[in-house]
């Protein structure tokens, strides 16, 4: 008889379990990381904005003569990554900067298929601009990591040019 009950007891808390990881999936995770809201939760939560640009990955090259600009919004005590997908030995020239304060800032990069963690700092700084380029030393996911470590939000402009594809918002 006790047997029965610690089985009832562990497939209820199993449900229990999914049912808070679904509804977490459908609320938050779908809308923070791919855009998919829908409930509209996500929009009201203000999870959405991670996606704001809306528009698909295109490639640039450095032949077009195109630049890129972004402004983006680091809210008070948290921080945010600006993505671009490069092929080993592309180069960006980039330009950035705050409207109202200094950010930590950890320009960087991680290898496609890694999944121990590991990262290339190129830059690590807290200023309210920076200016260069960069040439990546393998395939990955590269950008800016900005820290706002005040208590009001601070408004970044960033203007780059180069070889890759956007993946925005990370």
């Amino acid at each position: 008889m006790e047997s029965n009950q610690t089985n009832r007891a562990l497939i209820k808390a199993t449900v229990i379990a999914l049912s808070v990881a679904v509804v977490t999936l459908v609320l938050f995770i779908l809308p923070a990381e791919y855009d998919i809201d829908p409930t509209g939760v996500g929009k009201k939560l203000g999870l959405t904005v991670f996606n704001q640009d809306g528009e698909s990955p295109s490639a640039k090259t450095s032949t077009d003569g195109d630049q890129d600009t972004v402004v983006v919004t680091v809210p008070a005590g948290k921080g945010i990554e600006y993505k671009l997908s490069m092929m080993e030995s592309q180069q960006v020239t980039y330009e950035w900067q705050t409207s109202n304060g200094e950010l930590y800032v950890d320009l960087h990069g991680e290898p496609d298929g890694d999944n121990t963690g590991y990262f290339k700092s190129y830059t690590v700084a807290t200023v309210e601009s920076m200016k260069g380029s960069f040439v990546v030393p393998f395939n990955g996911s590269h950008g800016w990591y900005w820290k706002n470590n005040t208590d009001k939000d601070i408004d970044v402009q960033l203007i780059f040019s180069g070889e890759y594809i956007v993946e925005g918002l990370k």
